[in-house]
């Protein structure tokens, strides 16, 4: 039998075989962390749902989660898709910070590019991207610009978070309008809403916060449990006034959804995952960008003191400002800011009522300006709008025109009410865009920000310095007026809100319960109910360590000045830096106890506190730089202090140490413990 071998047969044959094997479609992406650690995942269903899930150490995190869209006027982005393409790539940098914690981070992960689109209709493409650190993750999508996709109205992002467990969990319930909520300590299964950041303890120990990074021109993410579904959690953004979380037009790239992973707590406040999934630094002067210290008129307007507004108890006089002025140069402290101190305060509550440029007749801004000059002391601003987004807007030139006028380059700004216009709430788009462009007009005008009622913190300081710090917590005010502030507090921010970024929290009360000025405090507002029993809830050792351990750039000694003069104490306070090159967790326990050390070129301060029961610690002092003997001087509660009947009560020790010793404390409830350490020349 003759057999005929077709050549060009067989090799045209084996072409479209190995075609046919390079067309095959992509069924499952996956990407793990420069350790392998960490790993996330992404797939289709047989609908073509997008679903990714996340894992550490082989432990699944996040069971499969949808992604997608709901949109308006046009079909839904969400289902019907095949992965397109993928590209992967590694990243590592080191960057330097114009501040911080640190003085630079490393920047090290891998990513992955995953282009979706649908197979049929307008086939139109969605991109993901994430990146994978050795301490969590971040995605985000990308609507890149495309002939059947210009305009895009979002009702709904489709994120879910589908956690794996009924772990632990801090977080205040999720509100469009404030983040000044008090925070709840529940299984996740009890959370029905939360706010972002979030955290949560596995029952393998296993740390996780959730958030965001980067939010620009898009609306802020809160998540709500998804109905049905338990342990699972939506994206549910805040909406404009018609319903629509998101305008925007093609190409844009929303926020990325972050997951910081760690196996301790203590790694979870020195992550710089949101930082580094921000844009570098853009401004290309920040010689003007100054972290400092501040006192000012501001507890005895929340103490009923002092006033707001022109009158015999005003706060914000010419000869007040004056003597601030004076303390802050006489103790080191850099800024010194007034509320109160312009025109419209005694109509709060109507329309128009600001101008943010006029002073009050007893205010004397020139003379204050000069007055501040003369002594070295910065003066901050203050600009509070009311809510009123259309007044402020349309002043805004004009008041950050005097401020560089005068050369004041420090800016407290607020939202205290409902934002106008009508309609609109503090955490939707519109608010997001009107906060980014305050932040960019302050650049150009050499402003730093510091912001009240707030959009939260998404690391933008990276890319913006000037955005200094900002509130978006219950600060110390609500001890003015609320019972919510607990002693574990304190204890839970470092681990939830201040993860997203610096916090003008205002510690620093010496006068706890509030006993040199009691006979003089008034109810300044109808809706602040009884304030006769109102106190701070701690020692004043706590206070102390709450300056290092509420991080922030422009940290407020928030008491009265008469209450600091003369005050032992006040000298941490006049030694402490605010601005630091490397930052260690020492000991850490969510609500409970922490301690933390932080660097300034050579000298250390480090701040310890407990929450409702007292501990016993043991400092080990191994950090310090071997063959240097260090000064420490030590601030603690002492055996006689008591949260609820001597919470002023403390001592002060003076010693030297080194690298091998071991400072011995017992904290109290509540209770604090500060130390400063300088070389011995």
């Amino acid at each position: 039998m003759n057999i005929v071998i077709n050549k060009s047969l067989i090799f045209t044959l084996l072409i479209a075989l190995l075609t046919m094997s390079c067309k095959k479609e992509i069924k499952e992406v996956r990407v793990a962390s420069p350790d392998q650690s960490i790993r996330f995942a992404l797939s289709l269903n047989t609908d073509g749902v997008p679903f990714y899930s996340v894992n550490k150490s082989g432990g699944e995190l996040l069971s499969p989660s949808a992604l997608g869209f709901d949109l308006k006027g046009t079909e839904d982005l969400k289902s019907g898709f095949f992965i397109q393409s993928m590209e992967e790539s590694t990243f590592d940098e080191t960057w330097n910070t114009a501040w911080g914690q640190f003085s630079s981070y490393r920047n090290h992960y891998n990513e992955v590019k995953i282009t979706l689109k649908e197979r049929s209709g307008t086939e139109r493409a969605l991109i993901i991207t994430a990146r994978v650190f050795d301490d969590g993750i971040g995605f985000r999508y990308e609507f890149p610009e495309q002939p059947n996709l210009d305009s895009v109205l979002i009702l709904d992002e489709l994120t879910e978070f589908q956690f794996t467990g009924d772990h632990k969990a801090w977080y205040t319930k999720a509100d469009f309008d404030t983040y000044e909520l008090k925070y709840n300590s529940t299984l996740l299964s009890e959370m029905e809403s939360a706010n972002t950041p979030f955290t949560l303890k596995t029952a393998e120990g296993v740390y996780i916060s959730l958030h965001e990074a980067n939010l620009t021109d898009y609306a802020g993410m809160s998540v709500k449990a998804k109905e049905g579904s338990p342990l699972t959690y939506e994206a549910d953004l805040a909406p404009w006034p018609d319903g629509i979380k998101v305008k925007n037009k093609t190409p844009f790239k929303t926020p990325w959804r972050t997951l910081q992973i760690t196996d301790n707590p203590a790694d979870l406040i020195t992550s710089g995952l949101l930082l580094n999934l921000n844009e570098p630094n853009k401004l290309d002067d920040v010689s003007w960008i100054t972290p400092m210290k501040y006192v000012g008129i501001w507890w005895s307007l929340h103490q009923g003191v002092e006033t707001w507004t022109m009158g015999p108890e005003h706060g914000a006089t010419t000869e007040n400002m004056k003597k601030h002025i004076d303390f802050a140069a006489k103790h080191n402290i850099k800024g010194v800011m007034a509320e109160g101190w312009n025109q419209g305060w005694e109509n709060w509550g109507k329309a128009n009522v600001f101008d943010f440029i006029t002073p009050y007749a007893d205010y004397d801004l020139k003379e204050v300006v000069a007055y501040a000059n003369e002594k070295g002391v910065s003066l901050i601003s203050h600009h509070e709008t009311g809510g009123n987004v259309t007044s402020y807007e349309s002043n805004l030139q004009k008041a950050f025109d005097q401020l560089e006028k005068f050369g004041i380059h420090a800016l407290k700004t607020g939202y205290a009410g409902p934002i106008q216009p009508e309609g609109h709430v503090h955490h939707n788009q519109y608010m997001v865009r009107h906060y980014r462009r305050v932040l960019e007009v302050a650049a150009q005008h050499k402003v730093m920000i510091n912001a009240h009622e707030p959009i939260k913190p998404t690391g933008i300081e990276r890319t913006m310095p000037n955005m200094m710090t900002r509130e978006g917590a219950q600060g110390m005010e609500w001890n003015g007026w609320s019972h919510d502030i607990t002693p574990e507090h304190t204890l839970i921010l470092p681990f939830t809100r201040i993860l997203a970024g610096p916090m003008d929290y205002t510690p620093g009360i010496f006068d706890l319960k509030y006993e040199s000025y009691d006979d003089k405090r008034r109810k300044w507002h109808p809706s602040r109910g009884d304030i006769t029993d109102m106190r701070v809830k701690t020692t004043l050792a706590k206070q102390l360590a709450l300056m290092v351990i509420l991080y922030s750039p422009m940290q407020m000694a928030a008491d009265m000045i008469d209450i600091y003069e003369a005050h032992p104490a006040f000298q941490f306070i006049e030694d402490l830096e605010v601005d630091y090159d490397h930052t260690l967790v020492l000991e850490a326990e969510i609500g409970q106890h922490l301690v933390i050390a932080r660097r300034t070129r050579e000298n250390w301060y480090i701040g310890g506190a407990t929450g409702k029961h007292s501990k016993q610690l043991q400092i080990e002092l191994d950090f310090l730089e071997k063959g240097k003997r260090y000064s420490a001087r030590i601030y603690e509660d002492a055996p006689e202090t008591d949260l609820d009947n001597n919470p002023g009560a403390y001592q002060i020790l003076e010693t030297e140490v080194d690298r091998t010793s071991v400072i011995h404390a017992i904290l109290m409830e509540s209770g604090g413990i500060a130390i400063s350490l300088e070389p011995v020349k």
